[in-house]
């Protein structure tokens, strides 16, 4: 079963991997399949629509980036109050809010905000609050690791307190959409480094846990292109012991320390030589330092499909910022492997 055909894609991992840009470039490639798509991002975040150069609608609104494609930023302090308010009838969001109990069930509710921000998603997934029909698939762009753990376990936290009632009616469909591998998947998204694979290594032990669930698979962002094979990392090395055995001529140069106008004719050439061999001394070592660093990053990948994981490369993209266009280079690399 293909990873676009769920309702739900959870995209995680370490801060700083990219996972909104992933996260968007899933999306953009599951509206080129026909899918109606929708991105979700928590907290008071709207950079999707940036990216798409769309300004973002009010909050907790969903914004049409193009045809087939929308985002929403789920805010959960906000949507705790509308849960609680939908509760409590006809009471007001800023009376509601305004008052002690609200403030105390906030703070002394642990995974309340968690509970009704997966509710919201629930609900996107459903499409009943829509006239234009549902979505064939919600992307949710979870938070770090950590929190994303929390908020995958927030309906059986409160499944386990509050076992009637609206409350445990909606845990137990949440429950059921996360524990189901045909409805719903889990992306991890990871930079080659040591940290940030390891950390995706504890993200699954703790994702089979907490829902008996696997990684659909591991994104690893980033990644730097084998430039060299073995015999031209050979060649390298016999370069760079040749610039060094250049350098150390020049030094031991008789003339070096003398004017030039004494050094005759041949001073000029001695120069452009040591100015060259510098040149390649540097060239070499650059070559070979991003040499090592690739051969370092495809080694954690190693560490992944050791441990069965299917492992998508995706490649550094080198660009001062990543735009529109870069995120479109990205779904199509993510294309021949989804």
């Amino acid at each position: 079963m293909s990873l676009l055909e769920r309702e739900l894609l959870v995209v995680t991992g370490k801060g700083g991997v990219g996972k909104t840009t992933v996260a968007t470039a899933v999306g953009l490639l599951a509206c080129e399949r026909g899918l109606r798509t929708i991105v979700v991002e928590l907290g008071a975040q709207a950079r999707v629509p940036q990216l798409f150069g769309v300004a973002p609608g009010e909050p907790g609104a969903e914004t049409r980036l193009r045809e087939g494609l929308w985002s929403i930023s789920v805010d959960p302090d906000r949507a705790l109050l509308e849960w609680l308010q939908a509760l409590g009838g006809r009471v007001s969001g800023r009376v509601l809010a305004s008052s002690s109990t609200f403030q105390y069930f906030a703070a002394a509710a642990p995974g309340a905000k968690e509970l009704v921000s997966m509710v919201k998603i629930w609900d996107l997934t459903q499409g009943k609050r829509r006239r234009g029909g549902s979505y064939d698939l919600v992307v949710l762009d979870a938070p770090a690791t950590g929190h994303a753990l929390a908020l995958l376990d927030s309906p059986r936290t409160f499944g386990a307190i509050a076992r009637v009632g609206p409350i445990a009616g909606q845990a137990d469909r949440l429950g059921k959409l996360l524990e189901d591998p045909t409805r719903s998947g889990y992306v991890a998204v990871a930079h080659p480094t040591e940290m940030a694979i390891t950390e995706t290594l504890e993200l699954q032990q703790r994702l089979h846990e907490q829902l008996a669930r696997d990684l659909e698979a591991v994104i690893v962002n980033g990644v730097l292109p084998q430039r060299f094979s073995a015999p031209e990392l050979e060649r390298l090395a016999s370069l760079g012991a040749s610039a060094a055995n250049g350098a150390q001529s020049n030094s031991r140069d008789p003339t070096a320390g003398r004017p030039a106008s004494t050094r005759g004719t041949g001073g000029g050439g001695r120069e452009g030589r040591r100015s060259g061999t510098a040149v390649r001394r540097s060239a070499v070592a650059a070559a070979r330092a991003v040499s090592e660093r690739a051969r370092f990053q495809h080694n954690q990948l190693a560490r992944l499909r050791r441990r069965k994981f299917d492992v998508i490369g995706v490649p550094f993209q080198f660009a001062a910022e990543l735009d529109l266009a870069a995120i479109g280079t990205i779904a199509e690399h993510l294309r021949r492997k989804l």
